[in-house]
């Protein structure tokens, strides 16, 4: 990238992806506007390259779809296109107006407390540069003439390392309480500061996000925790009381002795690492583990009153996945998941020499025998079970993990039959 200091940038075409120039050039070509927008402008000028790369444009999805072979609409609330150019799939949006503008009420819906329900309202780019989140994401670039359009201080703000909200915040996370969740994401990631008043609304609105359905909070949670950045996302979330609105007070009890949160916190640690060295991670560990001391405190009391520990640790693992899913809609393969880690805890514990095979061969051993260091290292177990257990598995590493996902694992993730697109 060639620039000066808050100078209008000059970004190289490799910088920017083949799928992702092709996409402009064609639109211009077809006599539409195209600019590269967002989070792909942003993360350029601070000298990250970019993963994915969208497009805006003044062109209808209709219009869009008709400039490309192989292109699909798709969404609801929000109309997008994703045109995929070889491998790539590059999300081409249509500029649209603010919440604030004339609009119809069939276009455009908003709840009582101010909610956006519906936005299929289009505008220019000025009007698009109004309605979008962030300053840091309203820049817009012309890989053809190499035009940059920054109309509302985003430049400045990422050079100053700042998240600002565009608008009223208050009113901003009014119409979607989820911005707020974005502005924590975007913070823990680019490990930038919040503004002032970006900062100070939360805590007048936070609770809207009890109104946001527990479907899309839980893809925001896998955008929160699964992007290598859990750790300073959780830190910001308990900070801004955010937590207990996303997760439920199981996540985050006003009880919560230190070894619970030490726990949590070395298993987003782990995860982050895992994330960073390209291995593989699951939301099914890092939910049992984020759930693990509400669990533990429920068995405790259920064991009190006289469940076995072994009956105690299941009845306890129902109850906080039920309670769990009120507020994040979990898909069954991660909560029997979960419920599998919780269950074998208490099992790894009795090494019972008939049982080492059984329990080597779970199919989430590996994840139960990682909650169990992780308790060990914060709750002062000692290391005997861990310790037998390695042994185990340096005996029969054949079998570790070796067993079939259960039959309701495997009916979950059976593909449906696909529809006949009407469109085609």
């Amino acid at each position: 990238m060639k620039s000066q200091t808050l100078g209008a940038p000059v970004f190289e075409p490799s910088d920017f992806s083949p799928g992702c120039r092709f996409v402009v050039e064609q639109l211009q070509e077809n006599g539409f506007d195209a600019y590269v927008v967002g989070g792909a402008v942003r993360d350029l000028l601070i000298g990250k390259h970019p993963k994915d790369f969208d497009v805006a444009t003044n062109a209808t999805p209709e219009q869009i779809k008709q400039c490309f072979r192989n292109a699909r609409i798709i969404g609801r609330r929000f109309q997008i296109v994703h045109v995929r150019v070889g491998r790539e799939i590059i999300e081409v949006t249509t500029f649209r107006r603010g919440h604030e503008e004339e609009r119809s009420e069939q276009d455009a819906r908003a709840s009582q407390s101010g909610r956006l329900l519906r936005d299929n309202v289009y505008g220019s780019l000025e009007e698009d540069a109004r309605r979008r989140d962030l300053t840091i994401n309203a820049l817009y670039y012309d890989t053809s003439s190499h035009q940059f359009i920054d109309q509302l201080g985003g430049q400045a703000d990422v050079a100053d390392r700042v998240i600002r909200i565009i608008g009223d915040p208050a009113a901003r996370y009014r119409e979607d309480p989820v911005r707020m969740l974005r502005v924590v994401r975007f913070a823990a990631r680019l490990q930038f500061d919040l503004e002032s008043d970006t900062e100070s609304a939360i805590s007048s609105v936070r609770t809207l996000l009890t109104d946001i359905p527990p479907a899309r909070l839980f893809d925001e949670w896998l955008k929160l925790f699964m992007n290598g950045f859990s750790a300073p996302t959780f830190k910001l979330l308990r900070h801004y009381e955010l937590l207990t609105s996303l997760m439920g007070e199981a996540a985050s009890p006003a009880t919560q002795r230190k070894p619970a949160l030490e726990l949590q916190q070395l298993a987003l640690g782990n995860t982050d690492r895992r994330v960073a060295d390209g291995r593989p991670v699951t939301p099914a560990f890092l939910l049992a583990a984020l759930y693990w001391p509400a669990v533990q405190a429920c068995a405790e009391q259920l064991a009190v009153s006289g469940e076995s520990p072994i009956q105690a640790m299941h009845s306890a693992g129902q109850q906080i996945v039920q309670q769990a899913c009120q507020r994040l809609a979990i898909p069954k393969r991660f909560s029997l998941a979960m419920r599998d880690i919780w269950d074998l805890q208490p099992r790894l514990e009795r090494m019972q020499p008939k049982k080492i095979k059984d329990h080597l061969a779970h199919r989430w051993f590996r994840a139960s025998f990682d909650l169990r260091l992780l308790r060990e290292q914060t709750d002062a177990l000692g290391d005997d079970c861990s310790a037998f257990w390695t042994d185990q598995q340096q005996r029969y590493p054949e079998l570790v993990g070796s067993a079939r996902a259960r039959r309701e694992e495997r009916s979950e993730r059976r593909p449906r039959r696909r529809r006949r697109n009407s469109d085609s």
